[in-house]
């Protein structure tokens, strides 16, 4: 029936869209989601009873309704159907941007005005680096200054600040906690002791015996 319209059709989805929603969604000529909104799609599922002949009618159904909803998205999204269908296989569950990339939706609600401040906050970055004046080159013998301090100074080191934190894990905090704690106290082998016996109290013993 939406289809039907003749107009343009604008679908905000600002809660959660899943299973017949998300089909009903695809609708749309433009489909909006707000950012804390989801989209769920999934394979269709029913009750059913009787013997092996039911069951399998209930099979041929369900198979048959899948198609119907593919079509659904495969006319919004473009997508092929055999990934349509391993989307559904796996109950999908798309937050805006993804549902957005994969072309279930079109635009994230209330993005724009932000979008648009920040253009604005660019050109006046832009402007303002062109009104600034030009430093004004430096004599030869400032040049040769600058050289001598270089050589004098070496390089710092680049931080590795950002790349540590991206590669955060428990287990490698584990580690390094474990790493720093057997450097503080490390275990002295113990010195192993001689439990063995001479060769003259050996001799001894065996003289005791002879007698």
């Amino acid at each position: 029936m939406l289809k039907d319209y003749n107009g343009n059709i604008t679908v905000k989805i600002d809660g959660i869209a899943a299973s017949a929603a998300s089909v009903i969604a695809m609708a749309g000529t433009t489909v909006l989601m707000s950012p804390v909104s989801m989209l769920m799609i999934h394979n269709p599922a029913t009750l059913a009873f009787g013997d092996a002949g039911d069951m399998k009618k209930a099979i041929e159904m369900l198979n048959e309704v899948k198609e119907s909803i593919i079509n659904a998205y495969e006319l919004k999204t473009g997508m092929s159907r055999a990934k349509i269908s391993h989307l559904m296989d796996s109950e999908t569950w798309m937050n805006a941007y993804k549902a957005v990339e994969l072309g279930f939706a079109d635009d994230i609600l209330f993005r724009n005005a932000d979008e648009d401040t920040d253009d604005e906050d660019e050109e006046k970055l832009e402007i303002g680096k062109e009104t600034e004046e030009e430093p004004e080159p430096p004599t030869p013998e400032k040049e040769d200054d600058e050289e001598d301090e270089e050589k004098k100074t070496p390089p710092s080191p680049p931080t590795k600040q950002k790349a540590d934190a991206m590669m955060f894990s428990r287990k490698t905090a584990d580690n390094a906690l474990i790493t720093k704690i057997s450097k503080h106290y490390k275990e002295t082998p113990a010195t192993p002791t001689n439990k063995g016996r001479s060769v003259n109290e050996l001799m001894e013993r065996l003289n005791l015996m002879k007698r």
